[in-house]
C-alpha cells in the first residue's frame, strides 16, 4: 500500500489557506505533523485526515465526541 503525501500548496489548496499559513503554523508547532525531506515539506495525508478529525466541532461550544474509547 502506497503513502500518500500532500505538498504545502497542495494541502492550503484543500483548505483554502495560504501556504505561508502552514509554514507560520509549523514555526509554532501547530497544524498537522509534517516530514522534511531536505528543503521540502510534505504531509501523509493520514495525518492531515486525523488533524481534520481532531477539529471537527458540531456547535460553537463543543467539539465532537473522540472516537475509540477516548471520550
Amino acid at each position: 500500500m502506497e503513502i500518500q503525501h500532500l505538498s504545502q500548496k497542495e494541502l492550503a489548496g484543500r483548505w483554502r489557506i495560504s501556504h505561508y499559513t502552514l509554514e507560520k503554523w509549523r514555526m509554532k508547532g501547530l497544524g498537522p505533523c509534517y516530514i522534511k525531506l531536505g528543503n521540502r515539506v510534505v504531509y501523509r495525508i493520514s495525518e492531515v485526515e486525523a488533524y481534520e478529525r481532531s477539529h471537527t466541532h458540531i456547535g460553537t461550544s463543543q467539539p465532537l465526541p473522540r472516537q475509540g474509547g477516548d471520550a
